[in-house]
């Protein structure tokens, strides 16, 4: 092998070099092998939080500036600040607040990417998957799997806004985007609001049913009230997680595993003074205040960010960067993050401070 005509602290040679790989359509790895295998993960987007009554203005302007129809999705996307131009929560999430009001329908399509809507206010309005509708109060959860036809409509008075989240970041990356819209304005319906949580939702399963370990759960629609319950319950049974307090996941009831296949989602009861250990992990994080008012510290050092939150307020908690919060009051906290795609790709790790 020949020694090389250069030392390695030749600047100009290395630049000459450099210039001459790329014009062959080649980069030196050296050059960027720190960036791509760094010691512990290095995120680029920031702890923020959005307030939702700054917002919710806004979303109601949108409704004159546009019609569901024209827009298809009238949404406003959160965009972290630390992404700037890339329109994603976190470096593999999308999320946006929706909005639809009395008398609208949000025409029925498909994608590839996966979706989650967790209601954040008014009621009348549905969500219908697969020609079933699921009527959505506040609190609720409610999934689109992948290319599953759905649509929106909204029968009752007042507006209602939930917060989407979606895989979208992660299906682009691996150049898989695909859509498609209906040629109807709305899916057939096919079955009654609620069968499917009624036949797979209750602990229990049809007599023969045989789930496809490839298809979506059978069960898109998770009610806030019992959810709920089951938090309080368990919390005055205790005891409370240092990191969680009483956190429960959302899970497919025929396989357990997570609702969605490449996001996990949340439900977190924090009792009134109650303060979370910091806690972190490789997967970013979109969070809703449900209930009550506390705050939430992001980082450490200088990348630190405190805010305090309320009912509706939206924040995001990039990978690796511990949080943690503080309940003034009672406090529920829904979350959704990019564990789930992760942990079947062996990446998923967590860092607790217990």
């Amino acid at each position: 092998m020949q020694a090389p005509r250069h030392d390695a602290s030749d600047g100009d040679g290395k630049e000459l070099f450099g210039r001459r790989a790329e014009r062959a359509g080649a980069v030196p790895l050296w050059t960027f092998f720190k960036e791509w295998f760094p010691g512990e993960p290095r995120s680029e987007a920031v702890g923020h939080l959005w307030r939702y009554d700054q917002l919710r203005p806004l979303l109601l302007e949108a409704a004159d500036v546009i019609s569901a129809d024209a827009a298809e999705r009238r949404v406003l996307a959160l965009e972290n600040p630390g992404l700037p131009g890339r329109r994603t929560v976190t470096e593999a999430l999308y999320a946006g607040l929706q909005l639809i009001v009395p008398g609208e329908i949000a025409p029925s399509h498909r994608h590839t990417a996966a979706a989650l809507r967790f209601i954040i206010e008014g009621r009348g309005a549905y969500t219908a998957v697969s020609g079933e509708r699921a009527y959505m109060e506040p609190g609720d959860f409610i999934v689109t799997p992948s290319w599953t036809w759905h649509e929106h409509g909204h029968e009752g008075d007042g507006p209602t806004v939930w917060l989407d989240v979606l895989d979208v970041p992660l299906v682009r990356f691996l150049g898989t985007g695909f859509s498609e819209h209906h040629p109807q304005k709305r899916y057939p319906e096919s079955r009654p609001p609620g069968d499917s949580r009624r036949r797979y939702g209750s602990n229990m399963a049809p007599a023969g049913y045989r789930r496809d370990p490839h298809a979506a759960s059978p069960v898109f629609s998770y009610g806030y009230a019992a959810a709920r319950e089951t938090l309080v319950g368990l919390a005055a049974n205790g005891p409370l997680d240092p990191c969680d307090g009483i956190k429960l996941e959302y899970i497919d009831p025929t396989s357990g595993g997570p609702a969605i296949p490449t996001i996990s989602t949340f439900l977190q009861w924090l009792p009134a003074g109650f303060a979370t250990k910091p806690y972190a992990t490789t997967a970013g994080t979109v969070c809703v205040a449900v209930e009550g008012h506390g705050r939430v510290t992001i980082g450490t050092g200088d990348r630190a960010r405190s805010f305090d939150f309320g009912p509706r307020d939206i924040w995001a908690v990039p990978s690796w960067q511990p949080v943690q919060l503080v309940a003034q009051t009672d406090a529920v906290v829904f979350s959704a993050s990019d564990e789930a795609a992760q942990r079947k790709l062996g990446l998923w790790r967590e860092r607790r401070d217990s």
